[in-house]
Formats: structure tokens, C-alpha cells, sequence
């Protein structure tokens, strides 16, 4: 049964939460509920790989609101409950308690789960995957235990976990399939300035390395790969990407690609129900087509939009992907997307060498994506003007830092 006052939002998460406090903010003076199947009140996840993971930031830092904030603001939150159906006829959300709550309106910020290995052993005590506040928690009181770690995967969660083990002094390995890292994410060119960086903080880089079982009885005690070599672990930690939340979505009959398909105002198939964050597929007006991303700034931007949209305002959710970085001495920002067509030149300006610099990647002579790297002063908004613009660059000009980062380097 449709109830014409209540906002129902399925996902105690950072797009969750942010998307309740803009329907406040906006003057939504009706119910909201916001659904959570973790026993934790909503949190941000950058640190459980950096801050958190280092025991530099503590618990209360992570969270998106203090826990007062939801009474102030008559936002219910139900956590501990996972939602297990959805009647869109009846405009009806069932939970695992049997408890159905009718909506007006609903939003789904379900998230995304990290992929497992499938392999034998892979069942064994002391194999860690990275996406809850629990999760932190055990792999800090793991690393901080020193001895062997193995990192499978050499993506962002693999190599900011691996960055954090050798800072606790433990023995770090990563494996990847890839020839460098960060391939898919940045390319050949930076992947291996990622690469040096771990080689020269002493991490036993392993690449061109498919994992094909872990050793161990109870505990794992070491990974094999395909090539016979055995390395040797006391915790193995996996980080081989993530699929986006779409049951809800799927058993409700909401088109699912890569994702829920939204359009530009993150809305379904259905007139009301919208998704945002991880697990929307979302029409980007930029780009002129459907694209889903997993980073923070996603779900810290897409929520806000979400609300405004399901509150009837004409929106559209066009910010360009941003994601960012700390490890060892390094600090980076990065914005844009290479698309299906990828680049065809890296242009580099600044000191490679000292970390110190920004990367462009290029297609047809215009900015597609770039980065920054420890220069926080000229930051990543320059990069995102130079994207936007769609203009053609001049590479000697781009590449030179005697030239001011904005239209002095287009052609």
C-alpha cells in the first residue's frame, strides 16, 4: 500500500545517508527510512584500506553523521535488517523480520560486494576480504601481528593494503595477473610508476601471476599460482575487484546491466524508485552514455542528486568520476574516463621521479582523464576544466610547467 509521506532508502551507506540529509535540507518534512543490514550507522569506506586500516584515523571519524544527527533529524534507521523483497505494485519493501513498509518514494544505495576467489582452500582462516568496518578491523589486528602478508590483486583496495602491512614492517607479496598494476584504472605508463613505488618500499611485486590455490589446513599458510611457485603466508588479503547489490532490483523486474540502469536523474525503470552509488548504472549527459563507477565522490555527490530528483526537482547527476589515493609518500587525485576507446597518448608535467607531478591522458589530442600527484595546491580542477572543455591540446605546452594549467595549453 503506497504511504504518501514515507521516503524509504535501502542502504545505510555514505549515498544513503547523504541522500536522507538533502531530503531534510530540501524541506522533505515526511517519513524517512533508512535500511541497513550492518549493526554500524552509516560510515565512509575510504579509510578501511588507508586512515583506518594505519590506526591513524579513529572509529568515530569515519562515520557520515554523529548518531545524534538521525533523531535531530527524524531519519529512522533501521539497522541489522536486510531488505529481501520489493513489491513494486503495492509499494512495499519486506525485510528479513518479515516487516513491510510502504513508500512513496524509494531509493536503492544497496553498494557493492567484493568478488571471491573460487579456488580450493579458499575457505581457510586468515584469508581477508576488505569492504566493512569489521573487515578493518580483523586485517589491522593481522597485519599489525607482522610476519607474511600475500596480496592477490593489484588494484586500489590490494595495493593501499599492501602499502599499510609494510608500514606495520610485515613481509608483503602481491600477486596479479596483469603485467603492471592499475592496468584497467590507469594504464601501462602509471601502472608502472605504481609499481616502483611498492618495488622501492620493499613489497615482492609478482605480476603475470594467476593465484590457483591456497595452502593450509585450517589456516591458509600459503598461495600457489599457476607457474608451480608457492608463497609462503601468515594472511593472505583479496582484492580482485567488486559486483554491484542488484538482487533487490533483479527479483522486482528492474532492468540490471552492469548494475540498476538509471537515467541522468538516477531514476529506474519506475517512476519511483531511483538508485545511486556503487550499484547505479547511470546515464552520464557528459558522456552521452550509461556508465558506473564505485568510488566515494560517487556516492557523496550522487546522493544528494538522488533526493533533489525523487522530490520532483529537475536535476542531473553529471559529475565527472573522481577517485584518490594515499600511498606510502604519495597522495593522488584522479578525474575522467578513458572510455571504450581508451587513449592514445600520456603526456606527463612535473618531476615523475620526485612524485611530484600531473599525467594527462589524451584521445585525438583532447584531455580524457588526468591526475595529480602530491600537488595539492593545484589540485584536480584544472584537469577537470581541461576534460569539459573537449578542446585539442598542444602536448609540449600541456607537458610544460612554465605554462599556466588552463586554456594556455589548448591549441
Amino acid at each position: 500500500m503506497i504511504n504518501e509521506s514515507t521516503y524509504v532508502i535501502v542502504g545505510a551507506s555514505l549515498a544513503g545517508a547523504k541522500a536522507a540529509e538533502a531530503l531534510r535540507e530540501q524541506g522533505f518534512s515526511g517519513r524517512i527510512v533508512l535500511i541497513g543490514d550492518e549493526s554500524e550507522r552509516p560510515y565512509e569506506r575510504p579509510a578501511l584500506s588507508k586512515g583506518y586500516l594505519l590506526g591513524k584515523d579513529d572509529r568515530e571519524k569515519i562515520y557520515v553523521h554523529e548518531e545524534s544527527w538521525y533523531d535531530e533529524h527524524k531519519v529512522e534507521l533501521l539497522l541489522g535488517r536486510r531488505a529481501t523483497r520489493l513489491d513494486r505494485p503495492a509499494h512495499e519493501v519486506e525485510l528479513d523480520t518479515g516487516e513491510r513498509l510502504g513508500y512513496a518514494k524509494l531509493l536503492l544505495a544497496t553498494g557493492s560486494s567484493p568478488r571471491h576467489l573460487q579456488l580450493p582452500g579458499a575457505d581457510l582462516d586468515a584469508i581477508h576480504y576488505l569492504r566493512r568496518v569489521g573487515d578493518s578491523d580483523r586485517l589491522r589486528e593481522a597485519i599489525r601481528a607482522g610476519g607474511r602478508i600475500v596480496v592477490v590483486g593489484a588494484g586500489w583496495i590490494g595495493l593501499e593494503t599492501a602499502a599499510a602491512a609494510r608500514e606495520y614492517g610485515c613481509d608483503v607479496t602481491v600477486l596479479d595477473p596483469q603485467p603492471v598494476p592499475l592496468l584497467a584504472a590507469l594504464g601501462t605508463e602509471m601502472g608502472a610508476f605504481f609499481a616502483g613505488l611498492h618495488l622501492r618500499n620493499g613489497v615482492d611485486l609478482r605480476l603475470s601471476h594467476n593465484v590457483t590455490a591456497f595452502q593450509g589446513t585450517e589456516r591458509v599458510t600459503g598461495v600457489l599460482t599457476e607457474d608451480g611457485s608457492a608463497f609462503a603466508a601468515d594472511a593472505v588479503v583479496v582484492g580482485i575487484g567488486a559486483s554491484p547489490n542488484i538482487e533487490l532490483a533483479e527479483q522486482a523486474g528492474l532492468t540490471c546491466r552492469n548494475g540498476i540502469v538509471v537515467n541522468e536523474m538516477l531514476c529506474t525503470d519506475d517512476p519511483d524508485v531511483y538508485a545511486v552509488g556503487d550499484v547505479a548504472n547511470s546515464y552520464h549527459p557528459f558522456y552521452s552514455g550509461q556508465l558506473r563507477t564505485e568510488h566515494w565522490d560517487n556516492a557523496l555527490n550522487g546522493g544528494p542528486v538522488a533526493a533533489r530528483a525523487m522530490l520532483g526537482q529537475q536535476v542531473a547527476y553529471d559529475r565527472l568520476p573522481y577517485f584518490f589515493t594515499d600511498q606510502y609518500d604519495v597522495g593522488m587525485e584522479f578525474s575522467g574516463w578513458f572510455g571504450p576507446d581508451g587513449y592514445d597518448r600520456l603526456v606527463t608535467r612535473g618531476d615523475v621521479e620526485g612524485k611530484a607531478f600531473h599525467a594527462f591522458w589524451l584521445a585525438n589530442e583532447r584531455v580524457v582523464a588526468g591526475m595529480q600527484v602530491n600537488l595539492w595546491d593545484d589540485g584536480i580542477a584544472p584537469v577537470q576544466e581541461l576534460i569539459r572543455s573537449r578542446q585539442p591540446v598542444d602536448p609540449d605546452r600541456l607537458a610544460d610547467t612554465s605554462v599556466p594549467l588552463t586554456a594556455h595549453v589548448l591549441v
